[in-house]
């Protein structure tokens, strides 16, 4: 098992958007590090930080389950979507997502100032200067840090 961190933006999709779909397919990654992990790395049984980024403040708010991964992104084939790619075919495809599950909210709302402030996570990819990617790789014992807290 591997643990991640997912960013997302609550005003387009949000944990409680999360809870009321109960399975939601994570799509529009269109970054080749995070789809790279996406399509490679990420499996089913992983665990998930929830992250609302772009929001005043910004912070892990629960984590979810992968139920299935290394899905095809089916939005890269509509030519009315805005995660449309022409490059992209159905017998190649380029990008991927995969569909997720709400495992647990916190308790504790966990801001990113408060997070770098933590024993223990220094060295998480979230918490360094100019870490800007939506899919992060976490340590278990960072996970463990940060699911403590936020109970």
């Amino acid at each position: 098992m591997k643990y991640w961190l997912f960013k997302t933006e609550p005003d387009v999709f949000s944990i409680d958007d999360l809870e009321r779909e109960k399975i939601s397919f994570w799509e529009g990654v269109r970054n080749y590090q995070a789809r790279n992990y996406l399509r490679d790395e990420v499996k089913k049984g992983d665990l998930v930080l929830f992250y609302h980024s772009s929001t005043d403040p910004t912070g892990i708010v629960g984590v979810a389950e992968i139920v299935e991964s290394r899905i095809p992104d089916p939005f890269q084939f509509d030519p009315n979507s805005k995660y449309f790619d022409p490059k992209s075919k159905k017998e190649d495809p380029r990008w991927f997502g995969v569909k997720l599950k709400l495992s647990k909210r916190f308790t504790n709302f966990l801001s990113l100032a408060e997070l770098k402030t933590v024993k223990g996570l220094s060295k998480m990819v979230l918490v360094q200067k100019g870490s800007r990617l939506s899919i992060q790789p976490v340590q278990k014992s960072e996970f463990d840090t940060i699911t403590k807290l936020g109970n």
